[in-house]
């Protein structure tokens, strides 16, 4: 098929790489345009960007896509369809209705479980026992068009943000092919999803990543995993802002946020419901440590209390 490829980020560069591969004709990739980045606040190009570069593709940056001229130039592409992956502009109608299958997308869940921004992050944090991909043919609505194809994957008691994300980005580029494939043989149709079961993934934001002692250890520990390594998840303690990277559950006792430490040296801090081992920190502009090793550098004596965090500060 002839195909544009709209895309951004890291998640959907496995699928702009299959669908070269299974030999696909890309017309034009689009994906947001270079942003200035690190110390030297040069421009830097998005991953898809440098992806689409390498493998010798048109690219276009354009910052809004409202303007009737850019209507009128993906238009004129004559598209068979238009693969959308982790993009961050909404398409208007114009773009939708161009291609002559529609606009399809990959969706990092099982829909219409974790509509919206973070997908990946909230079934983490929720508990969820499994997630997958949704290859959907978009509308106006927010992740509500018709479903072409989803396969599942479970969330283990290991999996952070990180190892999900790129076991999705591999599961979508896989089934995008698959559904395009499908869509070429007449062998699939959408199907509406359904009605029930509509549950909404809000965007992530810094503050969020505030541990709360209130909380459950085990709601805590799943946070840890589900913002990492973006947002991270965070404590304050003697003015310091302290990076949580890895915890386990543990027995504790004492009020929230009462710190002891364990006999293998690592501390462990009171919850609402249980304890939290913490495993590896760090501290602002430092490398992060096993949380043994990080006690050996910075006091956190056995019965200090954290501070609890600002309601502000607390999930939605």
């Amino acid at each position: 098929m002839k195909l544009a490829f709209l895309g951004t980020s890291d998640f959907a560069v496995p699928a702009l790489s299959a669908l070269v591969e299974a030999g696909h004709e890309v017309a034009v990739v689009y994906t947001r345009a270079p942003k200035p980045a690190g110390r030297g606040q040069r421009e830097r190009r998005t991953p898809v960007h440098e992806r689409a570069l390498s493998l010798g593709l048109e690219v276009r940056t354009p910052k809004s896509l409202r303007a009737p001229a850019e209507a009128e130039a993906f238009k004129a592409l004559d598209l068979d369809a238009a693969v959308v992956v982790s993009y961050g502009h909404i398409l208007p109608k114009s773009f939708l209705d161009a291609p002559v299958l529609g606009c399809l997308n990959i969706h990092g869940s099982l829909l219409p479980r974790w509509r919206g921004a973070a997908p990946i992050h909230r079934a983490i944090l929720a508990g969820d026992a499994e997630t997958g991909v949704t290859i959907m043919r978009m509308d106006e609505g927010l992740d509500t068009g018709p479903m072409l194809l989803a396969e599942r994957t479970p969330i283990s008691a290991a999996d952070t943000a990180e190892t999900v994300h790129d076991r999705l980005a591999e599961l979508g580029a896989r089934l995008i092919v698959a559904a395009l494939d499908g869509l070429l043989r007449n062998t699939i149709e959408a199907v509406p999803q359904p009605e029930e079961g509509v549950v909404y993934a809000h965007k992530l934001g810094r503050e969020e990543g505030a541990l709360d002692w209130r909380r459950p250890a085990a709601e805590l520990e799943r946070k840890v995993r589900g913002f990492h390594p973006w947002p991270g998840t965070w404590f304050e303690v003697a003015g310091e802002r302290i990076k949580v990277h890895a915890t386990a559950l543990a027995l504790a006792a004492g009020a929230p946020g009462m710190v002891s430490i364990g006999r293998d040296g690592y501390p462990v801090v009171a919850c609402g419901v249980g304890g939290l081992k913490l495993l590896t920190l760090q501290r602002a502009g430092k490398t992060a440590q096993p949380a043994d090793s990080f006690l050996r550098g910075f006091a956190l004596e056995p019965g200090t209390v954290l501070p609890l965090p600002a309601a502000a500060a607390l999930p939605a």
